[in-house]
């Protein structure tokens, strides 16, 4: 592309602050290959680099980023109109890469999506879309809010137009294939073939010829240019031979007619695109269940206490929103007054409906059942969980996986050469054929054409990945691309991480036995724990759940210790048992043993006692999942090693190993350790998954080769992470690799069928057969063998929708 070299670039940076920063960036420039100049204007704060040619401005984008600092640039997912197969998606998606500012793209033909990242100082959608109409598609830049309704709107007109022109090609294709087959001898039998097949092929079969002319313009071919060739050669030579019969007859051979094949082949194929939409149809209902959840009203509570119904477009984050029975929630909130169970299985895949209560958060798309309550919108638009979820499915389902990559290559000189072998059947044929050798050579032409179909090997790895990913967002597994769905097929360790994880991730008294009298030093301990900002504190209080009636004076913490208070005059302590030590209390012996033994089982122990006595010895620990033992056990019947890394200290870590069942564990490990252990264990040839919810795994999530986070730990770490469980639930992680391995097993099935259809049948079709045993494939057998190679390699996919994780 000698229009590129040395053309410049604008790229924006982000946490470029000092002239070092900027030397740093300038210096990772000057080692990209196809960088001629670079300079950094820390002012402007951009890098002015010279490219050789525009793809290499992926490279020094991910330069940049490779040194950790940031490029201002804008993903976007665009729906591509007008293509008709997997090389129409090649080609549209090279158009768009080869445009200034664009760092990478991606056109699925499956969901029919573009998938781009630009930058957005050097290009706009509207340039993008001037591009991909230049190469004869179209690009859907309408906001993102409408766009669900227009785009399905424009696939419901489309689906009906195909429908319509596949039955009035058919009806018109039937009779001239009776006449074809069984009535060539009747009077004007040509004529009225010629007169029944000419709106089969010219209108109803028009668009492969418009698709078929705009390739050549751009010198690429695809699908369109295969039938327009084949139906196209066939048609000609048939009015040829009705109309000038005589240059057969003169050189003692008779002409043929062919217009059943042109125009049965064109209704064949209709046919088959028709089966495929509604097919590829089929493999996005995750999606459309997933948008399908938000309603597109609510009520809202206005300044004056008045209930106004609210388009769910003019919700603002504040608003007071009042949800009654049975109805669905449009955005993420916190509960302000009343209480609820509400259903969030289409969110987390979690059957049982959840208690909401005040202060707690309600999410966009989840059922309230019978109860009533009000909620501030905290979460709006597309920022609600729902949305994030819906944008990480069309993503991940939008990716593509490494086996593509090589499928694309194929794909990409599929049809030139499908053209180059038809052409030599055709002159073999001639050659070798005898008198009937230019007749049967130009069948062998037209039969190779309409045989050879690269939509099935566009089509195996996308289909399978996209109902993939759907049927994980319907079981509330997040996968965030197609690598790692495909990866993770052959992982063989697992590496925990403790706190909440394996564990809830967060304190709850599990024992407390008292000295005295428990109903007013309970009040007590509960006012004293209220002044209280130890997260243990906080255990203590959820456990006691009462009103406190005393008033706590003289509150003071005491940091590793406790805390003291003064109600009523007298001094109380709560705090470990040094606290008490120091201060000469009495601990009565029943209190001791149980400490003692509530100890052994590795849980905190907190004591509460007056300035005389120990009153009280609580046990507080953070409390395995409910599901957890059983998650582990089902990885083990699945041959996956299983490990545990925790800050926490031994005792903790071995206690809570021996109780889930893990023989492998590391304890007061830091967040760097994580990250070294899981290179070492990759370094001994393992392929380790990672799964954590914490800031301090994000370092080891990044190590691994898959990434896992809980989806009720931190943004970062599920930022990072690959794949994210939404309920926390660790059963969700063998469901995960049983996914894996079901789709890439569908895709490994897909991809042979594609591979073995086309060696097989384009050598039949070329007429290999008929020196052994006179067969020779009839156009039409193989215009309906290529429709169906389509719809099996996306039937097959669709059995993913039906697998029991």
């Amino acid at each position: 592309m000698a229009d590129d070299i040395n053309k410049i670039y604008y790229i924006p940076l982000e946490g470029v602050e000092s002239e070092h920063c900027a030397l740093i960036v300038d210096n990772g420039l000057k080692g990209v290959p196809g960088v001629l100049s670079h300079k950094v204007e820390l002012n402007n704060h951009r890098a002015v680099v010279g490219l050789s040619q525009s793809a290499v401005l992926t490279n020094a984008v991910k330069a940049i980023r490779d040194l950790g600092y940031g490029v201002a640039s804008v993903k976007s997912v665009f729906p591509v109109l007008q293509m008709s197969c997997a090389s129409c998606a090649i080609s549209a998606e090279s158009i768009v890469k080869a445009q200034s500012g664009v760092v990478q793209a991606s056109v699925n033909f499956a969901t029919e999506k573009l998938s781009v990242e630009y930058l957005p100082n050097m290009i706009q959608p509207h340039d993008l879309q001037a591009a991909v109409q230049s190469g004869g598609y179209d690009l859907m830049i309408d906001n993102a809010a409408n766009e669900a309704n227009t785009l399905e709107a424009l696939h419901a007109k489309k689906f009906n137009e195909l429908k319509w022109k596949t039955i009035g090609a058919s009806v018109l294709s039937l009779p001239v294939l009776i006449i074809g087959m069984f009535f060539m001898d009747m009077p004007y039998a040509n004529a009225i073939m010629w007169i029944l097949s000419t709106p089969v092929v010219l209108w109803f079969g028009k668009d492969f010829f418009i698709n078929a002319w705009k390739q050549a313009k751009h010198r690429s071919a695809n699908m369109d240019t295969l039938v327009a060739l084949s139906t196209g050669v066939a048609y000609v030579f048939s009015v040829f031979n009705t109309l000038v019969p005589q240059f057969w007859h003169q050189r003692g051979l008779h002409g043929h007619v062919y217009f059943e094949a042109a125009a049965v082949v064109v209704a064949f194929i209709l046919l088959g695109k028709l089966l495929e939409e509604k097919a590829k149809g089929n493999t996005s209902t995750a999606i459309k269940k997933l948008m399908g959840l938000q309603p597109t009203s609510v009520i809202v509570i206005n300044e004056q206490g008045i209930e106004i119904e609210t388009p769910i477009e003019q919700i603002k984050e504040g608003n007071i929103v009042i949800v009654k029975p049975g109805q669905r929630i449009a955005v993420d909130g916190v509960v302000i007054s009343g209480s609820s169970y509400v259903d969030e299985s289409m969110l987390t895949g979690e059957p049982v409906p959840v208690m909401k209560k005040e202060d707690e958060k309600v999410f966009a798309g989840t059922i309230n059942q019978k109860g009533s309550f009000k909620f501030r919108a905290i979460q709006v638009g597309g920022n609600t969980m729902l949305a994030q979820i819906i944008r990480m499915v069309q993503n991940a389902q939008g990716s593509k996986a490494p086996v593509q990559k090589l499928v694309d290559k194929i794909a990409g000189i599929f049809v030139p050469v499908v053209i180059v072998i038809a052409i030599l059947s055709f002159i073999t044929w001639w050659v070798f054929g005898g008198e009937n050798g230019i007749t049967q050579g130009l069948m062998a032409l037209v039969t190779v054409l309409v045989i050879a179909c690269p939509c099935a090997l566009g089509l195996a790895t996308p289909t399978a990945i996209m109902v993939g990913v759907g049927k994980g967002a319907e079981n509330g597994i997040l996968i965030k691309d197609a690598e790692s769905l495909e990866r993770a097929k052959n992982i063989n360790t697992i590496v925990l991480d403790k706190t909440g994880t394996i564990t809830e991730g967060k304190p709850v008294v599990t024992d407390i036995m008292w000295f005295g009298n428990s109903a007013s030093q309970k009040e007590i301990l509960l006012a004293i724990e209220k002044q209280s900002e130890h997260p243990l504190a906080q255990a203590v209080v959820n456990y006691l759940q009462s009103d406190a009636r005393v008033t706590v004076t003289d509150f003071q913490s005491i940091p590793g210790k406790g805390a003291t208070a003064m109600v009523s005059g007298e001094v109380f302590l709560v705090g470990n048992k040094k606290l008490l030590i120091e201060r000469g209390v009495k601990i009565d012996p029943e209190l001791l043993e149980k400490d003692k033994t509530w100890s052994l089982d590795s849980k905190t122990i907190i004591w509460f006692a007056n300035h005389v006595q120990a009153l009280a010895v609580i046990a507080i620990t953070d409390q395995v999942k409910s599901t957890s033992k059983a998650a582990i056990q089902l990885l083990h019947q699945m041959k996956i090693e299983v490990m545990m890394l925790t800050g926490d200290n031994e005792a903790t870590a071995q206690a809570i190993a021996k109780q889930v069942g893990i023989t492998h564990y590391k304890a007061e490990v830091s967040p760097q350790e994580k990250a070294d252990y899981i290179k070492s264990l990759q370094a001994s040839g393992k392929i380790v998954a990672m799964v954590g919810d914490g800031i301090n795994d994000s370092a080891a999530l990044a190590q691994a080769d898959v990434s896992i986070a809980m989806g009720k730990g931190s943004d970062i770490a599920m930022e990072v992470a690959k794949m994210t469980i939404i309920s926390s639930d660790l059963t969700k992680i063998s469901q995960a690799i049983h996914l894996s391995r079901s789709t890439a097993a569908t895709i490994r099935q897909n991809l042979f069928w594609a591979f073995i259809y086309n060696v097989i049948g384009i050598p039949i079709a070329a007429g290999v057969l008929f020196p052994l045993n006179g067969f020779l494939l009839n156009p039409m057998i193989a215009g309906a063998a290529m429709a169906l190679s389509s719809v099996s390699v996306v039937s097959n996919s669709l059995r993913l929708k039906w697998i029991k994780l």
